[in-house]
């Protein structure tokens, strides 16, 4: 099994070095593989075994992440996505599901006129914070309970203006905080779709395995 990260790697980013340590520590080859890569050739994924968004945004290619989470979503390979991972999922799913072909993201595009993701009203960054697991989703079947507290790195989620028509076009929240803003989301019928403004990869070692990784590795391994 091999997995392929899909981002831009920094040195000094604490969640990147996170995601290195996770899947280290889970024994899992990974290739990175920078966003304009993917921009030139989405299809240099069809040999991975799944697929995660890293966190990092903004992307050197916003359009190779998009195309990323198009190709995992469009051709059923497990995808994860973390932090500005589900950001971008988000963006993706309104552009070519839902139908708005000018969802953008307000940290690249602050000027656009459908702004999906726009600036958390509570910014979490560099903090822990509980997560409320919706029963009888897919996210509730990885978690072993309804509650759980998890590291934050991001400043941005989505505009709560376009839940609706992304929930009417199929998109699931599945995980919200205190104050009902959406936290996990997942797309039901696929192998294994989900994204997490939460950077589940650099919780603690020692609560290894991190139930959403596991999750997507047993779905990567088929």
């Amino acid at each position: 099994m091999t997995i392929a990260i899909v981002g831009d790697r920094n040195p000094q980013s604490v969640p990147l070095a996170a995601t290195d340590s996770a899947f280290a520590r889970a024994g899992v080859p990974v290739t990175w593989i920078p966003t304009p890569a993917v921009e030139a050739d989405p299809a240099l994924l069809a040999g991975y075994d799944g697929v995660l968004i890293a966190p990092g945004s903004p992307y050197v290619s916003m359009a190779g992440a998009l195309d990323a989470i198009r190709y995992a979503r469009e051709n059923d390979l497990p995808l994860l996505g973390t932090c500005a991972g589900f950001q971008h999922v988000l963006v993706e799913y309104a552009r070519n599901v839902t139908g708005i072909a000018g969802a953008d993201h307000a940290e690249v595009n602050p000027e656009a006129d459908e702004l999906v993701c726009v600036p958390l009203t509570c910014n979490v960054a560099g903090q822990l914070a509980r997560v409320h697991v919706t029963p009888g989703t897919f996210a509730a079947e990885l978690y072993p309970a309804s509650e759980t507290v998890e590291p934050f790195f991001c400043t941005f989620g989505l505009n709560p203006r376009y839940r609706e028509p992304l929930e009417r076009s199929g998109l699931r929240f599945s995980g919200f905080d205190d104050d009902g803003e959406p936290r996990i989301l997942e797309l039901p019928g696929h192998r294994f779709f989900l994204a997490t403004l939460y950077v589940p990869q650099a919780a603690p070692p020692e609560d290894d395995p991190h139930p959403v990784l596991a999750g997507f590795l047993k779905a990567a391994m088929g």
